[in-house]
């Protein structure tokens, strides 16, 4: 069996980018413990995002240097309500420096992208990310291999697929 970053490891393997990090996101919904309550407020017509102003600021400080986070979300119509949250947290991470883009789930399916989620970073390293039964993060398993992920990083940052970036404030 292999191994799962987890924790702090997971997140050091993540933010440990010079240059880039690249996220497929693939699943309806993310079962995030920290988010959960965010989530219900989201939902209540409540947004505040607040919690989230320390990773806004990182990525504002990372993309001065010229560091490059973007994530491609893959998403159904209609969308579901965590698809909905992250449509309205991507305002902030957007106006922060982030690159999110939504690829619909129907343009996804002619195109030769793996079922699952990865974070790709500084094009050499590969985290596939696993989940339990409940949509909570696991945690990520190392790939060797970058091969076939790097190009979808590619094809996907280039808007392949039609993959619409999200404009701050607006949704795709």
């Amino acid at each position: 069996m292999t191994q799962l970053l987890r924790g702090q490891a997971f997140a050091d393997f993540v933010l440990g980018y010079e240059h880039t990090a690249f996220r497929l996101e693939t699943r309806e919904r993310y079962n995030e413990p920290e988010e959960a309550e965010q989530v219900r407020r989201f939902l209540a017509g409540e947004p505040d995002y607040a919690w989230n102003e320390e990773w806004a600021a990182m990525m504002r400080r990372r993309t001065a240097l010229g560091q490059r986070m973007m994530r491609v979300r893959i998403v159904s119509e209609p969308r579901s309500d965590y698809t909905r949250f992250g449509l309205d947290l991507a305002r902030v991470n957007v106006a922060a420096g982030e690159d999110i883009r939504y690829l619909p789930r129907e343009q996804a399916k002619d195109l030769d992208l793996p079922g699952h989620d990865f974070w790709l970073v500084d094009s050499s390293r590969v985290g596939i990310l696993r989940f339990g039964y409940d949509d909570v993060l696991l945690g990520a398993a190392l790939r060797r291999s970058v091969h076939g992920i790097q190009q979808v990083s590619v094809e996907l940052s280039a808007g392949a697929g039609g993959a619409r970036p999200q404009a701050s404030g607006t949704a795709p």
